[in-house]
Protein backbone atom coordinates (compact mmCIF):
# COMPACT_ATOMS: atom_id res chain seq x y z
CA UNK A 1 0.00 0.00 0.00
CA UNK A 2 1.58 3.73 -0.93
CA UNK A 3 0.89 6.90 1.30
CA UNK A 4 0.50 9.93 0.15
CA UNK A 5 0.37 13.70 1.47
CA UNK A 6 -2.71 15.72 0.34
CA UNK A 7 -2.21 19.40 -0.12
CA UNK A 8 -5.25 21.50 0.17
CA UNK A 9 -6.02 25.40 0.42
CA UNK A 10 -8.36 26.75 2.54
CA UNK A 11 -9.99 30.17 2.74
CA UNK A 12 -9.21 30.58 6.97
CA UNK A 13 -8.72 28.64 9.99
CA UNK A 14 -11.87 27.85 10.76
CA UNK A 15 -12.58 26.00 7.31
CA UNK A 16 -9.37 24.27 7.81
CA UNK A 17 -10.22 22.89 11.46
CA UNK A 18 -13.55 22.04 10.19
CA UNK A 19 -12.43 19.49 7.00
CA UNK A 20 -9.29 18.54 8.92
CA UNK A 21 -11.26 17.40 12.36
CA UNK A 22 -13.39 15.22 9.85
CA UNK A 23 -10.80 13.49 7.83
CA UNK A 24 -9.56 12.43 10.99
CA UNK A 25 -13.02 11.65 12.82
CA UNK A 26 -13.77 9.46 9.41
CA UNK A 27 -10.18 7.98 9.30
CA UNK A 28 -9.60 9.72 5.94
CA UNK A 29 -6.75 10.95 7.19
CA UNK A 30 -4.35 9.92 10.41
CA UNK A 31 -2.69 13.38 10.52
CA UNK A 32 -3.83 17.00 9.01
CA UNK A 33 -1.27 19.81 9.57
CA UNK A 34 -2.83 22.99 9.37
CA UNK A 35 -0.78 25.34 8.20
CA UNK A 36 -1.65 29.06 8.44
CA UNK A 37 -0.19 32.34 6.58
CA UNK A 38 0.52 31.31 3.44
CA UNK A 39 -0.21 33.29 0.04
CA UNK A 40 -1.48 31.87 -2.84
CA UNK A 41 -1.14 33.22 -5.87
CA UNK A 42 -3.12 31.28 -9.17
CA UNK A 43 -5.12 32.61 -12.37
CA UNK A 44 -9.22 32.18 -11.97
CA UNK A 45 -11.36 33.18 -14.13
CA UNK A 46 -8.76 35.18 -16.56
CA UNK A 47 -7.46 37.27 -13.94
CA UNK A 48 -4.29 36.72 -11.56
CA UNK A 49 -5.29 36.30 -7.84
CA UNK A 50 -3.71 36.89 -5.03
CA UNK A 51 -5.34 35.79 -1.50
CA UNK A 52 -4.74 34.70 2.08
CA UNK A 53 -5.01 31.05 2.83
CA UNK A 54 -4.04 28.23 5.17
CA UNK A 55 -2.71 24.72 3.95
CA UNK A 56 -3.42 21.07 4.78
CA UNK A 57 -1.31 18.99 4.70
CA UNK A 58 -3.08 15.13 4.88
CA UNK A 59 -1.46 11.81 5.42
CA UNK A 60 -2.94 8.86 4.24
CA UNK A 61 -3.18 6.10 2.09
CA UNK A 62 -4.10 5.91 -1.81
CA UNK A 63 -6.89 3.55 -1.29
CA UNK A 64 -8.68 6.10 1.34
CA UNK A 65 -7.57 9.13 -1.70
CA UNK A 66 -10.97 8.38 -3.36
CA UNK A 67 -13.10 9.16 -0.28
CA UNK A 68 -10.49 12.41 1.58
CA UNK A 69 -11.46 13.49 -1.97
CA UNK A 70 -15.05 13.49 -1.56
CA UNK A 71 -14.76 14.57 1.37
CA UNK A 72 -13.15 17.84 1.19
CA UNK A 73 -15.14 18.83 -1.92
CA UNK A 74 -18.26 18.42 0.39
CA UNK A 75 -17.66 20.46 3.24
CA UNK A 76 -15.12 22.93 1.01
CA UNK A 77 -16.91 26.73 0.02
CA UNK A 78 -14.47 26.98 -3.02
CA UNK A 79 -15.84 26.27 -6.34
CA UNK A 80 -12.99 24.08 -7.23
CA UNK A 81 -10.80 23.08 -4.06
CA UNK A 82 -7.46 22.07 -4.47
CA UNK A 83 -6.72 18.49 -3.45
CA UNK A 84 -3.36 17.22 -4.58
CA UNK A 85 -1.92 13.79 -3.98
CA UNK A 86 2.14 13.49 -3.64
CA UNK A 87 3.02 9.41 -2.86
CA UNK A 88 5.25 9.50 -0.06
CA UNK A 89 8.55 7.62 -1.43
CA UNK A 90 9.32 6.58 2.45
CA UNK A 91 9.42 7.40 5.76
CA UNK A 92 10.03 5.72 9.09
CA UNK A 93 8.54 2.50 9.20
CA UNK A 94 6.94 2.34 12.40
CA UNK A 95 5.21 5.99 11.18
CA UNK A 96 4.06 4.39 7.95
CA UNK A 97 2.43 1.68 9.89
CA UNK A 98 0.18 3.83 12.29
CA UNK A 99 -0.73 5.93 9.49
CA UNK A 100 -1.94 2.71 7.62
CA UNK A 101 -3.51 1.94 10.90
CA UNK A 102 -5.30 4.80 11.86
CA UNK A 103 -6.59 5.00 8.09
CA UNK A 104 -8.17 1.26 7.53
CA UNK A 105 -11.61 1.42 7.36
CA UNK A 106 -13.75 0.02 10.36
CA UNK A 107 -10.61 0.52 12.69
CA UNK A 108 -13.12 2.20 14.81
CA UNK A 109 -15.74 -1.29 14.84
Amino acid sequence: MTAVACFCTCPDTGTAGRIADALVAERLAACVNILPGITSVYRWQDAVERADEVLLVAKTMRARLEALTACVVALHPYELPEVIAVDIAGGLPGYLDWLAAETRPGADE
